[in-house]
């Protein structure tokens, strides 16, 4: 039995180590809406299995969603993943202000105790998202960062219009290009898209047309290289609801399922739109999708998006082709029910 269990911790820790190959862990901010959908959610715990496993370090995570409980509800993520002490930065833009169907997770009670243990109770007691954004940028290595926006555009485009503060003497377009790697981006579609019908219709979707001005901000005024997880992509990889019923059994309450649930209960295979650019965000040579080629995106009055090929363009969106589906599947299902370590 001894010699089962060291076989066995050393196959972990091989497989810790190949899963670092040898790179530095990816600084990574996480900027989410989370509330307004259970994908955010399951994409947050991906980041807490990728940071355990050694590939990336969150940095900080910022919320576009405007209700008290979106922050609170990420510190209890992140609690349960053994990393209360990441900061969390909330907008206070008025978009989406209603609290959402699990964010109330962070006030759920047990015998008159939380069920998920945090120390944030309140957005009104959460830094500024901008702020918080200049002071880590500001204290990362210039060129590092790389950004998971899966909401709105609203912080971000704050940023770019950040003046000069404590934390940097830049103003904000030019501390993100100086401190930015790449923008990891789910927003827009660069399909059509078919509908119940069979019909083919241009989609102008959700985190551009919620915040129309800051996502036209973002588009014009961004310094830095964006990959962008179009609509269509999220909307043909689907997470497998077996997972949610049998893949987080290993606690008794689990954040995750619990939101998803309490999102649309199962039998229900939700599109994995954010997940897929945190994926990229942070194995972005592991083949899990094409890219575009260069070009630019633009953001019309009506909030479709649409890309442009252009040689040494800014911008490239992902591509999913069918043979690659079942491996980004696994991907995602496997690190997004990942138990807690404290291997990092």
């Amino acid at each position: 039995m001894r010699c089962l269990l060291a076989l066995s911790l050393c196959f972990f820790v091989c497989l810790h180590v190949i899963a670092q190959d040898g790179s530095a862990p990816v600084p990574l901010i996480f900027d989410t809406d989370i509330g307004n959908d259970c994908d955010d959610v399951l994409a947050l715990g991906m980041i807490h299995a990728l940071q355990s496993r050694g590939e990336c370090e969150l940095l900080a995570v910022t919320t576009t969603k405007d209700h008290e409980l979106a922050a609170p509800f990420v510190d209890c993520v992140n609690t349960f993943y053994g990393r209360g002490g990441i900061p969390i930065g909330v907008c206070r833009s008025g978009v989406t202000p209603e609290p959402g169907k699990f964010n109330v997770l962070a006030e759920a009670m047990d015998n008159g105790k939380l069920r998920y243990p945090h120390d944030l109770m309140s957005g009104k007691d959460a830094p500024d998202a901008v702020a918080l954004l200049r002071d880590v940028l500001a204290g990362a290595d210039d060129g590092s960062v790389v950004i998971c926006q899966v909401g709105f555009s609203t912080n971000l485009a704050n940023l770019l219009t950040s003046p000069a503060d404590k934390h940097s003497p830049l103003a904000g377009t030019d501390l993100v290009k100086q401190k930015v790697r790449l923008l990891s981006i789910m927003a827009g579609a660069f399909t059509q898209i078919e509908n119940d019908k069979g019909e083919l219709y241009d989609h102008k979707e959700y985190n551009v047309v919620k915040d129309l001005p800051a996502a036209t901000k973002l588009c014009e005024k961004w310094p830095t290289p964006i990959v962008w997880s179009g609509f269509e992509i999220g909307r043909n990889l689907r997470y497998p609801h077996q997972s949610i019923l049998s893949d987080y059994r290993y606690v008794k309450h689990h954040p995750l399922p619990e939101a998803y649930t309490l999102y649309i209960p199962p039998p229900h295979d939700r599109p994995t739109w954010d997940l897929t650019s945190v994926l990229y965000a942070v194995r972005p040579e592991a083949g899990y999708f094409d890219l575009s080629a260069d070009g630019n995106v633009s953001v019309g009055a009506d909030g479709l998006t649409t890309f442009n090929a252009m040689p040494g363009g800014r911008d490239r969106h992902l591509i999913i082709r069918e043979d690659q589906k079942p491996r980004v599947v696994e991907a995602l299902t496997l690190l997004s029910s990942q138990p807690p370590t404290s291997g990092d």
